[in-house]
């Protein structure tokens, strides 16, 4: 039996639209690195989604060792998609020293991430790493919007704020209804950031000098 069907089927829809999106901007690359790397973080997304989606969906028909195992995969793919967040909006902003430090960092936070990850499960620890990156991408995008008024760091910071709504959400553990919980209430406002963070990758260009 299926444990939580409404956590499943919008877990699955999130990846279908993350997905789909995630391959719409593969396509649109134009050799800018910065869409590369936000193309990995679409298609990491889409991953997580429907290995969370499994998680929390076949939860009764799992063994408890595969069960944590498809959990910490799941954790260390949301942990690849904060690194590229970093890495992606780094190579559009910024350039030189600030750039390699910013690299080096995301580098730095998904490595403790991961090896914290394989032995705590707790979901505060994803939260945490997302929400640096989360962080680190407003900021960078709020200081290009400032300086160079550029209308993909708008549609950027547009996904931002929609995924603190949504996380806030979450946390608050709100449910709608006895079967749509505080997680599919998540879901479903996670992906009206989708396409805000694509309009926003699909405008980025590597930055070559600085404002």
């Amino acid at each position: 039996m299926i444990a939580e069907p409404t956590t499943l089927i919008t877990d699955y829809l999130m990846a279908g639209v993350t997905g789909w999106l995630g391959w719409r901007l593969y396509r649109a690359r134009e050799g800018q690195a910065a869409r590369s790397y936000w193309t990995f973080v679409f298609a990491a997304s889409a991953l997580a989604a429907a290995l969370g989606g499994s998680y929390h969906g076949f939860a009764n028909s799992l063994d408890d060792r595969f069960l944590l195992g498809l959990w910490t995969v799941t954790a260390l793919v949301i942990g690849t998609a904060s690194f590229g967040m970093v890495a992606g909006s780094a190579t559009a902003v910024t350039v030189g020293t600030l750039r390699k430090v910013l690299l080096a960092f995301a580098a730095a936070q998904f490595g403790l991430y991961a090896v914290w990850t394989l032995d705590h499960d707790d979901f505060i620890y994803v939260i945490a790493d997302t929400g640096t990156a989360m962080a680190i991408v407003a900021a960078l995008h709020g200081w290009s919007a400032l300086r160079a008024r550029d209308r993909a760091s708008l549609w950027m910071l547009g996904g931002v704020a929609v995924s603190l709504l949504a996380a806030a959400v979450q946390a608050s553990g709100f449910d709608l209804h006895r079967n749509f919980n505080h997680n599919d209430v998540y879901h479903v406002i996670q992906i009206g950031a989708i396409p805000l963070f694509y309009f926003g990758a699909r405008g980025l260009r590597d930055r070559l000098t600085g404002f």
